[in-house]
């Protein structure tokens, strides 16, 4: 942890399940101190508390501010000496950033410039911006806003000078708040049916650790203006579904079907077409580089280049899609599942 020593580290948003992890994963580390910037009170006394009682000697060393990204100066007031930002805030639920897409558009792009103003001004060394594949082809307004927020991320990379700004783009994190998973182990201990959109739709999955790794990889990695994704598998929400039954006693054959919520997709994409034609494959991960030439399109009609990358679209029906055992051993390796099921075996 050498890279993050006596440093200071905020995570926007960090009250949610991804800040949880960061905690965890580097609280223990010689990162000098954590900010949570984030806008919830109750949330925030609540992980002040979890944490002053798992890491009573460690603790001091998370900083809590209250504040707004749609509000610049609340954003300015807790960036003075920050090093790193990880930026997470953002309005993440499909169908209710379809009923208030301005909202989403408040906090998930200008928040975004908010936050990237005042990083630039402050001098923060390194910015990873947190995205989804939803800004890739997007339908909703949540990966509308998404993807303007990842135009934003692009366009302040070539203006940022000194400081580093990347964006992660990533699928279906399991068990994070708000998803789905939780709410079918709610149902199967209720004796209720779990219920699911449309059996055949595939989402990418990944944990919480492998989206900080990915945070990670493109804090070490990426270059300004760079888009990072893992190659993540995928598996069809019949199969998750029928893992979580398998798991937790749920009756497979009662599944109940209730059809597509607003705004989703049967598939989600985390590469477009174009820009596969210049990803650089970098092993588990591909890097998507900013395309750094200017407006003065004139010279191209003297150089360029016709050159492109042969991959092509890299979404959930494409990628490697997991069986029900597959799943099972991924949704195992989370705390959240294991604790879950230890509640039952007490």
């Amino acid at each position: 942890m050498s890279l993050f020593k006596g440093k200071t580290l905020m995570i926007t948003g960090g009250t949610g399940s991804f800040g949880n992890t960061v905690l965890n994963r580097f609280l223990a580390t010689d990162l000098g101190e954590i900010r949570v910037f984030s806008r919830d009170e109750k949330k925030q006394d609540d992980m002040r508390h979890e944490f002053q009682a798992k890491y009573p000697e460690l603790a001091e060393k998370i900083s809590f501010y209250i504040g707004d990204v749609r509000d610049i100066a609340s954003v300015r007031a807790a960036m003075h000496g920050v090093d790193y930002i990880f930026h997470a805030a953002a309005l993440k639920q499909v169908p209710s950033c379809e009923f208030f897409p301005v909202e989403a558009v408040k906090t998930n792009v200008l928040g975004t410039d908010n936050v990237l103003t005042a990083a630039i001004d402050e001098g923060v060394e390194t910015v990873i911006c947190l995205s989804t594949d939803k800004a890739a082809y997007p339908v909703n307004a949540m990966g509308t806003s998404k993807a303007m927020m990842e135009k934003v991320v692009v366009a302040k990379s070539r203006q940022s000078k000194k400081t580093k700004i990347c964006c992660t783009r990533y699928g279906n994190v399991m068990c994070s708040r708000g998803s789905v998973i939780p709410l079918w182990i709610d149902q199967i201990r209720a004796g209720d049916p779990i219920t699911i959109t449309d059996g055949t739709m595939t989402r990418f999955i990944m944990s919480l650790d492998e989206a900080v790794d990915l945070v990670l990889f493109a804090f070490e990695h990426g270059e300004n203006g760079d888009i990072l994704v893992q190659k993540a598998p995928a598996c069809t929400i019949k199969t998750q579904a029928e893992a979580v039954c398998e798991l937790f006693g749920g009756d497979k054959n009662a599944i109940k079907t209730i059809g597509i919520r607003h705004g989703e997709k049967m598939y989600e994409t985390l590469l477009t077409n174009e820009e596969c034609a210049h990803a650089i494959d970098m092993g588990n991960f591909y890097r998507v580089p900013c395309d750094k030439r200017g407006l003065n399109y004139d010279k191209y009609f003297t150089q360029g280049s016709t050159d492109r990358n042969p991959l092509t679209e890299f979404n959930s029906n494409n990628t490697e899609l997991l069986n029900v055992e597959q799943v099972k051993e991924k949704l195992l390796s989370l705390a959240y599942i294991r604790g879950r099921l230890a509640e039952e075996e007490g």
